[in-house]
């Protein structure tokens, strides 16, 4: 690795500029990627520019117009031979039955399959050719591609640059980095799912009591002491059968918070990011001043967690009733008006973990954010909602950053709070949209609702 170094400082800079952007470019163009993906490329051109080799600014523009140049070109000959390829004995062995399964993937997900593609080793290879062959509008590609390779460009420049003399080492860890995206993702799969089957199981408690008891043994007592049951039933009456099942529904979200705390913290940890801790720590204390340092404890006071929560439950009060969705259920009360719900679970989880795990307030932070977000963009017409999700996502950004400026939080905390916090909303989101289709399916259908 050193011996390669200096050969590349040896080299002069349009030259090096150059060769970097042909590998960029190549590793969609022609699929190189999938044997040599350009994660290393641009990390050696980040610890280039820390050299002094190099200019960052001007790199970090050339490597987000190769990697455009390769996608475009991608792109193309995805739309001018996909036919072809379809048609070739590879493709007639896929199916067609899959190719229109690929295709329905790609209209679904949209630009953002793009977007996320181009995060992922060998998968940023084929995404541009398969949008072309699937037919995606290039103007529905683009603007989503471009914002996945300039953030990815950037922050994969960047980490070579942060890291300085730790190149080699964080150069190691790319592998894992990459398989840390992988599980991500798979959580991020794993979460939809949980929030689907909340959504199809509005009372979460009563659904898994109702399969316990299809268990044999427990099936037994049902049978034997099944009238028992019922005058026990009778006794408890509807009112506070709904506070145990919502109680019981709270300790399963507890379990649920917990797992994805886990999961979440173990990604971040073998990720590899907490080795340019100690540098975006030291960067940014080098550029710290007093009176920004000020600016950021005044936006890290306002934004607190206990005051974002309060503001979940006003909001949530208010919007609740007036939309009058409230129903005798789990997710009906943490759609409406018990979202601040949640946010006290998730504070709960962040306080009794240990001190290794990563979480910090921001996990609570973020998620109340994209909580109101959320509420305020189900009642309002699609401008709304995008400008109150694009608020959130600002505020987040401002607060963490605030945070990581002063030196309360690392990257690697800040990371991991963020996206648990993101993920905890998600989960909620989705039950909350999927009982929405379930409940408007039955209504359709005439069946009773409830």
């Amino acid at each position: 690795m050193e011996s390669l170094l200096s050969l590349l400082e040896a080299l002069p800079p349009v030259l090096i500029y150059l060769i970097a952007a042909v590998l960029v470019a190549t590793e969609t163009a022609v699929i190189v990627g999938l044997v040599l993906p350009a994660e290393a490329t641009l990390l050696t051109v980040g610890f280039l520019a820390y050299l002094g080799t190099l200019r960052l600014a001007p790199a970090i523009a050339v490597m987000i117009g190769a990697a455009l140049a390769g996608d475009a070109l991608a792109f193309r000959s995805g739309r001018r031979h996909g036919a072809r390829l379809r048609a070739s004995r590879v493709g007639v062995r896929v199916g067609e039955e899959r190719w229109r399964k690929a295709d329905a993937m790609v209209n679904r997900l949209g630009g953002r399959a793009m977007f996320g593609a181009r995060w992922l080793a060998f998968v940023r290879t084929l995404a541009p050719r398969l949008a072309g062959t699937a037919g995606m509008p290039y103007k529905r590609f683009a603007p989503w591609n471009a914002a996945g390779v300039a953030t990815w460009v950037g922050a994969s420049v960047l980490v070579g640059y942060l890291a300085g003399e730790s190149y080699e080492t964080v150069s190691r860890y790319l592998g894992k980095a990459t398989g840390a995206v992988l599980i991500l993702l798979a959580a991020i799969v794993g979460i939809v799912l949980t929030g689907r089957w909340l959504g199809r199981n509005p009372d979460p408690a009563r659904a898994l009591a109702a399969r316990a008891g299809a268990l044999p043994p427990l099936r037994w007592m049902t049978q034997r002491y099944g009238v028992l049951f019922f005058l026990l039933s009778m006794q408890i009456g509807p009112g506070w059968a709904l506070v145990i099942n919502l109680v019981a529904g709270m300790l399963l979200l507890f379990g649920i918070g917990l797992a994805m705390a886990w999961l979440v913290e173990v990604v971040v940890r073998h990720s590899g990011l907490s080795l340019i801790d100690n540098a975006i720590a030291n960067w940014f204390a080098d550029r710290r001043t007093e009176g920004t340092a000020h600016a950021a404890d005044v936006v890290i006071d306002v934004l607190r967690p206990q005051y974002l929560v309060a503001a979940v439950a006003l909001v949530a009060v208010v919007l609740g009733w007036r939309s009058r969705a409230w129903r005798g259920d789990l997710v009906s009360m943490v759609g409406t008006v018990g979202a601040f719900v949640p946010l006290l679970v998730l504070a709960v989880v962040e306080q009794l973990l240990p001190e290794r795990f990563f979480l910090t307030q921001l996990a609570v932070v973020t998620a109340s954010l994209c909580t109101l977000a959320w509420m305020v963009s189900q009642r309002t017409r699609w401008p709304a909602a995008v400008g109150a999700w694009t608020a959130a996502t600002v505020a987040v950004m401002v607060v963490s950053g605030a945070r990581v400026y002063v030196g309360w939080n690392t990257a690697s905390q800040t990371v991991t709070s963020v996206l648990l916090g993101a993920l905890w909303t998600a989960v909620f989101m989705v039950a909350w949209h999927t009982r929405d289709r379930a409940t408007n399916s039955q209504v359709n259908v005439g069946l009773p609702v409830g």
